[in-house]
């Protein structure tokens, strides 16, 4: 059984790591690992590749920098071509990057099964990019793996019963791996010692919808440097969101660093009193290590956790933002409650995948 695993972006590292550890012991099984590059920082992507122990890919595209339809294009043509030589008995994709889209495109239209990892999320507004791609791939999808019970109901409410595929709920992959490497990130990473005794809030920022709207990163600046003023906050930049802010000469008064890989990343999560984010993947991390999550976006696929009560969804203004900080900061809730599965998603995805080539 041949299986083309086609990622591109951060969270997929991730997650396709998780699946890798399951798929690697199983007889009669070869993953083929395709970067298809769209992060191609050091920092976000190879470093992923090396602390989580994933392989190297088999092809990297090299393939970002470049508008919605030029980058997608440019990748579907390549992962065509990938497809048609390596002649997979599946494709996996992961998420709802453009990366995701290009694989299931190319899956679909050469008539090769198609699982989607991550499947069934909805934020219900159109203009997000990432989730044009995520109803556009759940459509074409042969195996919808999906981590919550919400997300099967999406499926379901939009009529995915009655087209010629499997809805499973499987748990979440992101839960496995930060399982996994949690335990580890203590001994691989010294950044909580590097930023020095203090309480402090993680914060991130990268969204398009964010980022190239100069009006709504004047108003995340602003947010971030209001409540910087009461306590520390930590923002590791992504490239792109440091470029904006150098072009419209925003100087945050924040603690800007670098990105961090993986186990720095779950550091500042488990050390942080909050966090502050407009990352879907974050959200869920922030959930994992029972702390409080303030999106910085007008809605959130993950409405499990609004309606837990661990996290509110502020939206861009800086005065909504700033009471959403002091509102978690006097909140306890409880983080036990089970809304991602155990910790074995990732199996039970292995499982069904191997049944399911065995039928073919």
């Amino acid at each position: 059984m041949k299986i083309l695993t086609v990622i591109g972006a951060r969270p997929q590292f991730i997650k396709a790591a998780a699946l890798h550890r399951e798929l690697k012991p199983v007889p009669d099984v070869q993953e083929i690992l395709v970067h298809t590059g769209q992060h191609f920082d050091e920092n976000m992507s190879d470093i992923f590749f090396k602390e989580m122990e994933i392989p190297k890919p088999h092809y990297h595209l090299g393939i970002h920098s470049s508008n919605h339809g030029a980058m997608t294009g440019r990748m579907l043509e390549a992962i065509e071509k990938l497809t048609e030589q390596e002649k997979p008995d599946l494709v996996l994709i992961y998420g709802d990057t453009n990366t995701t889209l290009a694989g299931a495109l190319a899956a679909k239209k050469l008539h090769v099964p198609l699982g989607h990892i991550e499947a069934g999320l909805r934020s219900f507004n159109m203009k997000m990019p990432e989730e044009i791609n995520r109803i556009l791939t759940d459509r074409i999808s042969d195996l919808l793996f999906c981590p919550t019970d919400i997300a099967v109901e999406n499926l379901y409410k939009e009529g995915f019963e009655h087209f010629n595929c499997e809805i499973i709920k499987t748990g979440d992959v992101m839960l496995d791996a930060a399982l996994y490497y949690g335990q580890r990130s203590a001994e691989r990473s010294d950044i909580i010692k590097r930023l020095g005794d203090g309480d402090f809030i993680l914060a991130t920022l990268h969204r398009a919808e964010n980022t190239d709207n100069p009006q709504t990163l004047v108003q995340l600046v602003e947010a971030l440097n209001r409540i910087a003023k009461e306590i520390r906050v930590v923002l590791p930049l992504h490239p792109r969101t440091r470029k904006k802010l150098e072009e419209l000469k925003q100087k945050p008064t924040v603690l800007i660093t670098d990105p961090v890989g993986y186990f720095d990343m779950l550091e500042l999560l488990k050390h942080c009193r909050l966090v502050a984010t407009d990352s879907g993947g974050v959200q869920k991390e922030a959930y994992f290590f029972g702390k409080h999550c303030i999106t910085l976006r007008d809605q959130t696929e993950w409405t499990e956790l609004v309606q837990h009560g661990v996290n509110v969804v502020a939206g861009t203004h800086a005065d909504n933002i700033v009471d959403a900080y002091h509102t978690l900061s006097k909140r306890h809730s409880d983080f036990t409650t089970d809304f991602y599965g155990n910790g074995l998603a990732a199996k039970r995805i292995t499982n069904i995948i191997v049944n399911y080539l065995n039928k073919r």
